[in-house]
């Protein structure tokens, strides 16, 4: 949509996007990047940012805009990304709440959660929350924050009383890292496995196979921060 954008308000010109990264299929974002390549420099950034916005399909908002050096690359740069995993437990919520929140039926030890969050901070081997890891891969991550804790960023008349929040940092994650990481403290709170055996799965050269991939549903991309 953002190149069909583009294609339109600047109509013969000629131009390339370059996305920070992706996110799997039905993961919403709060804030996004990329990167505009053009030929022609912009002569007003205000005006080209409400135009842009005023053409944008109504589920996408420009926010800023900013101009940077011709060797900065959206990739490569240094930056961190914030996401979160919206949830409740215990009950069928209001259907609405589904396009970001996620509903586990069964009660959840939320306390023992948040001990297991707390065991993914720091530098770990993170192949066991790849989906379909390769032997030759980057496993070895570190995660500057994973904690749980009550929901006070996303709020609906429609949403039960209370939920919670995921929220994982980092400079770079793997396919479904997050959701597994979701999906064996879910299993944690159950009591379906230990605090232990997060540990370990942590470890480099140990074997685990995580069966639970979290829906995509509750997963937000919630920013990026660029040094």
């Amino acid at each position: 949509m953002i190149d069909r954008t583009f294609k339109y308000i600047l109509e013969d010109k000629s131009f390339k996007t370059l996305a920070a990264g992706r996110t799997d299929a039905m993961v919403s974002a709060n804030e996004a990047a990329f990167e505009l390549f053009l030929e022609e420099p912009i002569d007003d950034f205000d005006s080209f940012l409400n135009l842009f916005n005023y053409n944008l399909p109504q589920d996408i908002r420009a926010l800023s805009i900013k101009e940077v050096s011709k060797g900065f690359n959206i990739i490569q740069h240094s930056k961190v990304k914030e996401y979160i995993y919206l949830f409740g437990f215990g009950n069928k919520f209001h259907p609405f709440c589904s396009p970001i929140m996620t509903t586990f039926l069964d009660d959840l030890d939320i306390e023992i959660m948040k001990q297991g969050a707390k065991l993914f901070e720091g530098i770990h081997n993170f192949k066991n929350y790849c989906y379909k890891a390769k032997e030759t891969g980057e496993y070895n991550r570190e995660i500057l924050t994973s904690e749980i804790s009550l929901n006070t960023i996303y709020t609906a008349n429609f949403f039960p009383e209370t939920t919670y929040i995921f929220k994982v940092r980092g400079k770079g994650f793997m396919r479904n890292q997050i959701r597994l990481m979701v999906g064996v403290l879910v299993k944690l709170g159950r009591g379906e496995v230990t605090l232990d055996y997060i540990d370990n799965s942590l470890k480099e050269g140990v074997d685990e196979h995580m069966d639970y991939i979290a829906p995509a549903s509750g997963l937000i991309l919630n920013k990026i921060e660029f040094e």
